[in-house]
């Protein structure tokens, strides 16, 4: 590492951080919050999980995708180095060592671990699957283009996760807001990776773009984002929401239209605002809706 980094604790922090895109935790986060409200609602009738669930949801949830970055990075290292728009990345440019990358994947399972055992058995049960997926989404875009699909369904289990935190069991309401997130991630890693496209395509990297090309990868982003919205209506019939919940999936749906106006085939220059800002705010979204309405049915 860099003498400014290493030598100075925050600046060492700072350096993981960016390392993780800590700040991406943003896109999963609210809807493990969102199960996990749903959740606490449909089992104890009251909003309310409680102060230790929702500690060890979030601890679990921060643990598992700073991880999952972690391994990302330190996997695709070469491939970063060769791509101009990654090669500035720290694991490329040396201010993170390949192997303080693995350490920091190896602390933050074990802290998953820890997490997982302060909420339920399942939740237990169900680390290794998780393990396999956290780590093993750098590896699928070496053989296949539906990649993205592997990383929805590792972000997906945030949802259902906070689902299960609080009844330790499964249900249709958990594996809709787990497709919610399928699809969604879906559609916003597609558009990510059309910034990526010239390059995946020279190197051998697989991606629905470099598959398909960027107009049919834009259709499918498309359709997948309207599978979203139908779900997302889904998730509030089958939980029972009420017109606030309702009202955040119109605002939701709204969002997932501006995104797609923000791209095009002849213009991706805002693919990076497409794929942060706009969906940050759909899931921030989500939260406030689900808080919103399982606030209201508690008392009301």
């Amino acid at each position: 590492m860099s003498a400014s980094s290493s030598g100075q604790p925050l600046g060492r922090l700072k350096t993981y951080l960016e390392l993780v895109k800590f700040e991406h935790t943003v896109f999963a986060l609210p809807f493990a919050y969102a199960g996990m409200l749903l959740a606490s609602l449909a089992q104890n009738g009251s909003w309310w999980p409680g102060w230790s669930t929702l500690l060890w949801v979030t601890v679990a949830m921060a643990a598992a995708r700073t991880a999952a970055m972690a391994a990302n990075r330190v996997i695709d290292r070469a491939l970063d180095a060769r791509n101009p728009r990654t090669a500035g990345r720290e694991v490329p440019t040396g201010r993170v060592s390949p192997a303080q990358a693995w350490g920091l994947v190896a602390l933050s399972l074990a802290v998953l671990v820890f997490a997982a055992l302060q909420l339920n058995f399942l939740c237990v049960v169900l680390l290794p699957l998780a393990v396999v997926f956290l780590v093993g989404y750098p590896y699928t875009k070496r053989f296949t283009w539906l990649c993205h699909v592997w990383l929805g369904i590792t972000d997906g289990a945030a949802a259902a996760g906070g689902w299960i935190a609080v009844t330790g069991s499964f249900s249709p309401t958990a594996w809709l807001l787990w497709l919610v997130v399928v699809f969604w991630m879906v559609g916003l890693d597609t558009i990510y990776a059309t910034m990526d496209y010239d390059f995946d395509r020279s190197h051998g990297v697989n991606s629905i773009p470099a598959r398909f090309g960027i107009p049919r990868a834009l259709q499918i982003a498309r359709w997948s984002h309207a599978l979203t919205f139908v779900l997302l209506l889904a998730v509030g019939f089958s939980a029972g929401a009420g017109v606030l919940y309702y009202l955040a999936v119109a605002v939701m749906g709204a969002i997932l239209l501006y995104e797609h106006r923000l791209v095009s085939p002849g213009d991706l220059t805002r693919a990076n605002i497409a794929f942060f800002d706009a969906n940050m705010w759909l899931a921030l979204t989500m939260l406030a809706g689900v808080l919103a309405d399982t606030v209201y049915r508690t008392y009301f």
